[in-house]
Protein backbone atom coordinates (compact mmCIF):
# COMPACT_ATOMS: atom_id res chain seq x y z
CA UNK A 1 0.00 0.00 0.00
CA UNK A 2 2.99 2.32 0.45
CA UNK A 3 3.56 2.22 -3.31
CA UNK A 4 -0.01 3.42 -3.78
CA UNK A 5 0.59 6.39 -1.48
CA UNK A 6 3.89 7.20 -3.17
CA UNK A 7 2.20 7.19 -6.57
CA UNK A 8 -0.66 9.26 -5.17
CA UNK A 9 1.82 11.72 -3.68
CA UNK A 10 3.67 11.98 -6.99
CA UNK A 11 0.42 12.57 -8.87
CA UNK A 12 -0.66 15.18 -6.33
CA UNK A 13 2.72 16.90 -6.59
CA UNK A 14 2.59 16.99 -10.39
CA UNK A 15 -1.01 18.20 -10.44
CA UNK A 16 -0.52 20.87 -7.82
CA UNK A 17 2.72 21.96 -9.50
CA UNK A 18 0.88 22.41 -12.79
CA UNK A 19 -1.87 24.43 -11.12
CA UNK A 20 0.65 26.54 -9.19
CA UNK A 21 2.64 27.21 -12.36
CA UNK A 22 -0.46 28.44 -14.15
CA UNK A 23 -1.38 30.55 -11.12
CA UNK A 24 2.09 32.15 -11.02
CA UNK A 25 1.82 32.87 -14.75
CA UNK A 26 -1.58 34.53 -14.32
CA UNK A 27 -0.46 36.59 -11.33
CA UNK A 28 2.70 37.65 -13.19
CA UNK A 29 0.73 38.70 -16.24
CA UNK A 30 -1.83 40.63 -14.15
CA UNK A 31 0.82 42.41 -12.08
CA UNK A 32 3.28 43.27 -14.86
CA UNK A 33 1.03 43.43 -17.90
CA UNK A 34 3.43 41.15 -19.82
CA UNK A 35 3.56 37.42 -20.38
CA UNK A 36 6.01 35.53 -18.16
CA UNK A 37 9.60 35.39 -19.46
CA UNK A 38 9.79 31.62 -19.88
CA UNK A 39 11.31 30.73 -23.22
CA UNK A 40 14.15 33.26 -23.42
CA UNK A 41 13.35 34.12 -27.03
CA UNK A 42 11.79 37.50 -26.28
CA UNK A 43 14.66 39.84 -25.47
CA UNK A 44 12.39 42.70 -24.43
CA UNK A 45 12.46 41.41 -20.84
CA UNK A 46 15.15 42.76 -18.57
CA UNK A 47 17.48 40.38 -16.82
CA UNK A 48 16.02 41.54 -13.52
CA UNK A 49 12.46 40.57 -14.46
CA UNK A 50 13.61 37.20 -15.80
CA UNK A 51 15.52 36.48 -12.58
CA UNK A 52 12.63 37.58 -10.38
CA UNK A 53 10.26 35.33 -12.32
CA UNK A 54 12.69 32.42 -11.98
CA UNK A 55 13.01 32.98 -8.23
CA UNK A 56 9.25 33.22 -7.70
CA UNK A 57 8.57 30.14 -9.83
CA UNK A 58 11.20 28.02 -8.12
CA UNK A 59 10.10 29.14 -4.66
CA UNK A 60 6.51 28.18 -5.38
CA UNK A 61 7.67 24.83 -6.79
CA UNK A 62 9.74 24.11 -3.66
CA UNK A 63 6.82 24.92 -1.35
CA UNK A 64 4.49 22.70 -3.40
CA UNK A 65 6.97 19.83 -3.25
CA UNK A 66 7.34 20.09 0.53
CA UNK A 67 3.58 20.26 1.07
CA UNK A 68 2.96 17.28 -1.21
CA UNK A 69 5.63 15.21 0.57
CA UNK A 70 4.23 16.08 3.99
CA UNK A 71 0.71 15.28 2.86
CA UNK A 72 1.84 11.90 1.57
CA UNK A 73 3.63 11.13 4.83
CA UNK A 74 0.56 12.08 6.86
CA UNK A 75 -1.63 9.87 4.67
CA UNK A 76 0.73 6.93 5.18
CA UNK A 77 0.77 7.42 8.95
CA UNK A 78 -3.03 7.79 9.04
CA UNK A 79 -3.52 4.67 6.93
CA UNK A 80 -1.14 2.65 9.09
CA UNK A 81 -3.03 3.74 12.24
CA UNK A 82 -6.44 2.85 10.85
CA UNK A 83 -5.15 -0.46 9.45
CA UNK A 84 -3.90 -1.43 12.92
CA UNK A 85 -7.27 -0.58 14.51
CA UNK A 86 -9.23 -2.80 12.13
Amino acid sequence: MNIFFKLLGTAASIGSGFVASKLVDIIWEKSTGKKPPKDGKDLSYSMRSALIFALVSSSVAAVIQVLANRGTQKAIVHFNKTADEV
